[in-house]
């Protein structure tokens, strides 16, 4: 019998930690090697447009010193792209700049407390929008059960 995930009964607080659920991606048949292809900068893109998709390589979390297996794209987003002066600005929209801040920490769970202060946004606003019914890029309740 397949498992039914149910979205939990208790409504996130500003304290309530976030991040990407990549398995969301997967299940909703979104195309993710094509969307982080797009966030690369210029000069990752020119050298990626050839290269296979979903290959994997290793990543060291600066904060743990834990090795993760990350997508080669989503590494070269994460240890170079995000650090591009214009990979997250203060235009950025809000989801788009919540989904860049993710990728930027390695997807290191955040409440939007701590994503207002790092956005310079309204962690209210943040709440909002993530807690409501809609999950936006697979952004969700960071959950470690």
């Amino acid at each position: 019998m397949a498992e039914i995930k149910r979205r939990s009964l208790i409504k996130p607080g500003v304290d309530t930690p976030f991040f990407i659920d990549f398995d969301w991606w997967k299940k909703n048949e979104r195309d993710w090697s094509v969307y982080l292809r797009s966030l690369l900068c210029a000069e990752h893109r020119e050298l990626f447009a050839d290269s296979g998709e979903g290959e994997m390589v290793d990543w060291v979390d600066p904060a743990t010193a834990e090795v993760k297996q990350v997508d080669g794209v989503q590494n070269i987003l994460m240890t170079h792209c995000v650090r591009q002066p214009d990979f997250l600005t203060e235009q950025t929209a809000l989801v788009e700049a919540v989904f860049r801040l993710f990728l930027t920490n390695g997807n290191i769970p955040m409440s939007s407390l701590e994503l207002g202060e790092r956005l310079n946004r309204p962690p209210e606003t943040i709440l909002r929008t993530l807690a409501g019914p809609r999950i936006y890029k697979g952004i969700r309740p960071y959950s470690a059960a």
